[in-house]
């Protein structure tokens, strides 16, 4: 199909405002230069594939990742344009390439739909790349481009005749630029996957040359296949999924929803494509409807008496995998970081989409409508009993330390942002720490043993168990509905256990129960992990200790005939309180990992497998992940 017959040329580019701030504020523009936003790079190109495959162009992307860090993206879209631009006076795809908020989706042609966020899209992976090739395959010429730094270094020229259309990018991010420039292959599969899932027909390759490795994404059943993956490791409740996909007005709303046996529950909005992680006015509508249409249903069919309360929204989203998305016109995103949809006329739309097919359905299935009620209704007993465990655990006046069985020693600094609660593995090591410990802002809370699987347990269970209380009046937020940030008794709380496998258990442990019932402590920045060291070389007064065998090895052979006493740590509980502080405690020496969720859906699968009912879950994750471990203790 030529430009002229799909009205996309460069008459349709507009141009909004230059290039130049990019390189010198590149957070600005991709968010961060760490690893998130050398990712986005990928992402806002892959971005422009889909909105040609939005707008019926475009049914195969393709992303290789080379040795050399370079990356390659391509598209059998219908290729950028090449012609002069009108007011430019240079080819279409130069304005697009370095002109910040240029390209066919600010104007009235080009795209109606389209899902990059901000629409930099290449002209900010230009300036942040050290080198750039671009090849355009259009009007029956394969045209290319080099830039260097977001500055062209060739003209457009002609390569030869071809007869296929589309576009591909060969870049390489720079190292000026990035703290790091090697892309995660398990990073871009999820986006990959992802896309694959919300554009059903669309073909999606992931090649890495690096490993040799190459991954393909092609469903048909968009997502509701999503919605099957999500669920593939866990206990259906109902083995039919609730799928619905309808056009009002201008907007595209899409849903699928199953049941679970869990207790959480896991539903994932998105807008244009973009994971829309804070919400917004879509994901409102769909919440709202849904519990409309439950009780609703509940008391029609007399399950649910007309003399009881209503069932609360969280109680009917228990167990609930859930995929909601739509695609707008014009979408307006707002919040912290850009992620949340802001158009009010969405949220009636979806509610009232989503009230009549999830009502229709209902009453064409009622024993699956059966299982879902009385899911929900399980869920409020449970919750009416978790609330009576969580009056429990709430301070009456001041903490009352004397009833924690973890005995809580507690730091004499009152500002939460100086103070920090080191979480212990055992008795043992809770002793080393409480006197190697700095007693003004560092407190320590030894847990005896593993704590509750919360995976596996709902709320009112959870809140019976004496740790995960102690742990819970210890840091003073709460959990769940009654959960507040503000009342967080330390602004950095570390998990610090032995190097083995039981000490890797309880972290995990630790980390499923902060995701589940504390997350916003993690996507706050307020967890961590502490990283004890590994070994200790002695050799007359001095000491030297060393987080990974590798480094040991490396240090060894820079000794040459020098001869060192090693000590292999076990266990915390086998360093004295100084060598604790020194290794582990001391803020001007130690080592210590802050947790982050930048994909909750992938956080989500990996706690789901490791920690929920099936054992094959972790066979697999345990396998595709072995060879990444550094240290294994047996």
């Amino acid at each position: 199909m030529t430009h002229q017959e799909n009205g996309y040329n460069a008459a349709d580019i507009q141009v909004l405002e230059g290039l130049d701030a990019v390189r010198k504020r590149p957070s600005m523009y991709i968010g961060t230069t760490s690893s998130r936003g050398l990712h986005h790079l990928v992402y806002e190109i892959v971005d422009n594939s889909v909105d040609e495959a939005i707008a019926g162009y475009c049914d195969l992307i393709e992303v290789s990742l080379l040795k050399d860090n370079r990356v390659v993206v391509r598209d059998n879209g219908r290729g950028i344009p090449v012609d002069i631009h009108p007011k430019m006076g240079i080819p279409a795809l130069e304005v697009i390439m370095t002109t910040l908020h240029s390209g066919g989706k600010f104007g009235d042609s080009g795209y109606t739909i389209s899902g990059g966020l901000h629409g930099v899209g290449l002209s900010v992976v230009s300036a942040l790349s050290a080198k750039l090739n671009i090849e355009v395959a259009r009007d029956g010429n394969l045209h290319s481009q080099d830039y260097e730094k977001g500055k062209p270094v060739s003209s457009l020229r002609i390569i030869g005749p071809v007869d296929y259309t589309g576009t591909k990018v060969i870049f390489s991010p720079d190292p000026e630029i990035f703290e790091e420039i090697e892309i995660s292959l398990e990073i871009i599969a999820q986006r990959l996957r992802e896309i694959s899932f919300l554009n059903k027909g669309i073909k999606v390759v992931l090649d890495d040359e690096r490993s040799g490795q190459r991954r393909e994404y092609y469903h048909t059943g968009g997502i509701k296949d999503y919605v099957a993956f999500l669920n593939k490791n866990r206990e259906v409740l109902t083995p039919q999924i609730i799928h619905f996909e309808t056009q009002r007005e201008e907007t595209v709303v899409e849903a699928a929803i199953q049941y679970n046996n869990s207790y959480s529950e896991n539903i994932y909005s998105y807008a244009n494509n973009i994971h829309t992680q804070e919400g917004g006015t879509h994901e409102v509508g769909f919440k709202t409807a849904l519990t409309r249409v439950i009780n609703d249903y509940a008391k029609r069919t007399g399950i649910l008496k007309e003399s009881e309360e209503n069932l609360a929204g969280e109680d009917i989203r228990e167990g609930m995998t859930a995929i909601i998305a739509v695609l707008v016109r014009e979408p307006q995103f707002e919040g912290q970081t850009k992620t949340k949809l802001g158009n009010s006329h969405v949220r009636s739309i979806v509610e009232n989409v989503v009230s009549e097919y999830l009502n229709d359905f209902l009453n064409e299935n009622p024993a699956v409508a059966k299982k879902i009620v009385e899911k929900s209704l399980a869920s409020r007993r449970a919750r009416e009993a978790a609330r009576k465990a969580r009056e429990l655990t709430r301070r009456k006046s001041a903490l009352e330390i004397s009833t924690l069985p973890g005995k809580l020693a507690d730091c004499s600094e009152k500002d939460p942002a100086l103070c920090e609660l080191y979480i212990v593995e055992g008795d043992s090591a809770g002793g080393s720490a409480k006197q190697g410990r700095d007693r003004r802002y560092q407190a320590i809370l030894p847990l005896r043993g593993k704590i509750l699987n919360v995976e596996k347990s709902r709320l009112d269970r959870i809140l019976s168990n004496e740790e995960i209380r102690a742990l819970i009046t210890a840091i003073g937020t709460g959990i769940g509905e009654d959960f507040d940030l503000s009342k967080a008794r330390y602004h950095k709380i570390l998990t610090m256990t032995d190097a083995d496998v039981d000490g890797s258990h309880i972290k995990v442990l630790l980390l499923t129960f902060f995701y589940r019932f504390m997350k916003p402590l993690i996507e706050n920045g307020y967890v961590y992990i502490g990283q004890p060291p590994l070994y200790r070389l002695s050799r007359s007064s001095e000491d030297y200790y060393f987080y990974r065998e590798q480094e040991m090895q490396s240090f060894l052979t820079r000794q040459e005939n020098k001869k060192f006493r090693m000590q292999r740590y076990k266990g915390l509980g086998e360093m004295n309180p100084e060598q604790l502080w020194d290794t582990t405690m001391n803020p001007e020496r130690r080592t210590i990992l802050r947790v982050t969720i930048d994909d909750a859906i992938r956080a989500d699968q990996i706690f789901s497998d490791l920690m929920g009912e099936r054992v094959e879950p972790r066979k697999e994750f345990i396998q595709e992940n072995a060879r990444l471990v550094v240290n294994l203790d047996i």
